[in-house]
């Protein structure tokens, strides 16, 4: 099988990691241009010394390059604002894109919930740290039940693992990801709550998960869930449950109130994550930023696989 030349815009935390993960870990995919708009970017100063082509000067310069015709896969580690126009650039030229910022002008696509529905979409999205790893779960639970009327997450990432690009995005990582709950989730209303904790020394990503559903005994969803946990672990070998799930059953008697949804019976699961980083780039403590550049490469490298070599 070859391999496909990939661009990576942005050169800051995300963008310097998928790079390395591109270049140590990518069965189909091979380093082509690293991309920032900052000349002194530690990305590109690192991106030249490992042999990698780069530009300071954006999507205007990454197609002047003649670099760029080999191109086939462009990854957006930007922001959300200028994705759309990065979008425009890319797709004209037949590029396909893996968006890791929040704009979702493409389907939210998660690995082990959705992605092969999605090969043939020009740009597909990866909603965010928060929803890559809280997703799966509320899918884990909606899989084996009838309904699951609401869910909802909290993602509670180090502030050092947050750079700017993040910090800039905080209200379309709600909003994206709540969306992502329903729509790729399958919970009918969705909530997301995103924490970033100053603590020293930086504590490990963690999420937590609370789904309500019916229709599937507590037995059956901890099962489904243990095997999403193994599924994400193929691609992200720090997930892990935190510990066992927790279960509450709501009766008919006293049922919870859900807004634009009414009253609900039946049960409620609480699951607790733990997502450790690689340690490409950032330290141990960033999975948030492990789990979004893991997935975009585990996306681009199925991609690959089926559209270039059947």
């Amino acid at each position: 099988m070859g391999k496909a030349k990939v661009a990576i815009l942005g050169s800051g935390n995300i963008g310097t990691d998928l790079m390395i993960k591109v270049m140590r870990h990518s069965r189909h995919l091979e380093m082509g241009v690293l991309v920032g708009i900052d000349p002194a970017s530690d990305g590109l100063a690192r991106a030249r010394r490992m042999g990698a082509a780069t530009t300071d000067q954006g999507i205007d310069g990454l197609a002047a390059m003649p670099e760029w015709r080999e191109i086939k896969v462009v990854f957006d580690a930007t922001s959300a604002q200028t994705h759309k126009r990065h979008h425009e650039v890319c797709v004209a030229a037949g590029k396909q894109m893996i968006d890791l910022t929040p704009a979702a002008i493409g389907p939210h696509t998660i690995p082990v919930v959705n992605l092969e529905a999605n090969l043939d979409r020009p740009d597909v999205n990866m909603v965010t740290c928060g929803g890559q790893a809280t997703i799966p779960m509320v899918y884990a639970v909606r899989r084996v039940s009838q309904r699951v009327p609401y869910a909802e997450i909290v993602a509670s990432i180090s502030s050092r693992s947050a750079g700017p690009g993040t910090r800039a995005n905080i209200d379309e990582f709600t909003e994206t990801t709540a969306k992502a709950i329903e729509t790729v989730g399958q919970a009918h209303r969705g909530k997301a709550i995103i924490i970033l904790n100053p603590a020293e020394p930086p504590l490990i990503m963690r999420d937590t998960v609370f789904a309500l559903s019916q229709g599937a005994e507590p037995g059956q969803i901890e099962e489904s869930v243990a095997r999403m946990v193994e599924e994400v672990r193929a691609y992200v070998p720090g997930y892990r449950l935190k510990q066992k799930v927790q279960f509450e059953r709501v009766g008919h008697n006293n049922p919870i109130r859900i807004p634009g949804y009414g009253e609900f019976a039946g049960i409620k699961s609480s699951i607790f994550l733990e997502v450790e980083g690689a340690a490409h780039y950032l330290p141990a403590y960033a999975g948030n930023l492990d789990i979004m550049t893991s997935a975009a490469l585990a996306t681009a490298d199925r991609w690959v696989e089926r559209k270039l070599n059947g």
